[in-house]
């Protein structure tokens, strides 16, 4: 499968996003303010106290998505793309714009259990996760444009939106929390008119992507959280995956993983406990997405075998920081 001109079509839409947002700031500066939002009370992942609009978002750019700790679908995923996204923005987080994700499980969401899974995905300063009362947080997301209808009849019980909100401007948009994570850093870039963050060459001389559409799969759903030979990130290296597993278990457990664990399967709860429970999400990959994965997964290790990378690469401890994790292959 070619994909060619993504990195173009993308800047172009950063693009559009940042005019948009310009033109538009001073006719609704005022409309997604202190009327707008309730300024409920949370609490944060180190139990200390807030008021939503006056201490998180009142003068601030912020990003803020919707998550619950038990989830094994996308909210794993969520969170892998923002940690890469804070990676990506280097320092921004806590300065330029606040990462705010909110339990919508605050029973079982207690501080603890939050500040645990923010420690699982090595979330740095600026990114707070935040539970409270329950009606306040269903209150919250419906303003915020983060719960639907729909959402009692989807499998994770939300959507994977992002909001990005300029509270000084006005503007708020909704975006995907699972998109590519360098995408997203300079969708953000954009919208908060981070204009020395923003590229300076002419996306029109952007070169031709041409990968294939398992690699495409790889590092656009699995690179988050994964290497091939750089060591071990959120999840493990996946360098001779292929020849450490049984084709049937490694096929079936990128299938369904969540499955595969609810049953107790010997390698998958020690995975688990290896990397610090953090689930492996359900990519809804299909037949032909695991044959090609795998083969792809299969075909890396061997062109790095022959290169003369180490054969137990990828079989290392389980310690891992996210923030400091080299770039994955490309």
């Amino acid at each position: 499968m070619n994909f060619r001109r993504m990195a173009g079509w993308r800047g172009l839409l950063a693009g559009v996003l940042l005019a948009v947002a310009a033109s538009a700031a001073p006719a609704a500066a005022n409309k997604w303010g202190a009327d707008y939002f309730p300024d409920v009370v949370l609490t944060t992942q180190d139990g200390r106290q807030v008021h939503f609009y006056e201490d998180l978002v009142k003068g601030k750019s912020v990003a803020v998505n919707v998550i619950y700790t038990s989830c094994v679908d996308e909210c794993p995923l969520e969170t892998a793309r923002l940690a890469e996204v804070q990676r990506l923005l280097a320092g921004r987080v806590g300065r330029d714009v606040w990462f705010y994700s909110i339990s919508i499980d605050p029973e079982r969401d207690t501080p603890k259990v939050l500040k645990a899974y923010a420690a699982r995905f090595g979330v740095g300063p600026g990114w707070l996760f935040l539970t409270g009362r329950k009606q306040d947080i269903q209150l919250l997301t419906r303003k915020l444009g983060l719960s639907r209808t729909s959402d009692a009849f989807s499998k994770d019980g939300h959507a994977s939106s992002l909001m990005l909100g300029d509270d000084r401007g006005g503007q708020w948009m909704r975006t995907s929390s699972v998109d590519n994570p360098r995408f997203l850093a300079t969708t953000m870039a954009s919208f908060f008119q981070w204009k020395d963050a923003l590229p300076t060459q002419d996306y029109g001389q952007a070169r031709v992507v041409d990968i294939s559409k398992s690699q495409y799969l790889f590092e656009s759903r699995c690179s988050s959280c994964h290497t091939m030979g750089a060591g071990d990130r959120i999840g493990p290296d996946l360098l001779n995956v292929t020849q450490r597993r049984d084709a049937a278990w490694l096929a079936r457990y990128l299938k369904e993983p969540e499955r595969v664990l609810a049953e107790r399967d010997p390698t998958a709860v020690a995975l688990s406990k290896k990397y610090g429970g953090v689930p492996m999400p359900n990519l809804s990959l299909g037949e032909d997405d695991v044959r090609g994965l795998v083969a792809w997964l299969a075909q890396q290790s061997r062109a790095a075998t022959s290169a003369g990378a180490s054969p137990n690469a990828g079989a290392g401890n389980a310690q891992h920081h996210h923030h400091n994790a080299p770039e994955p292959r490309r």
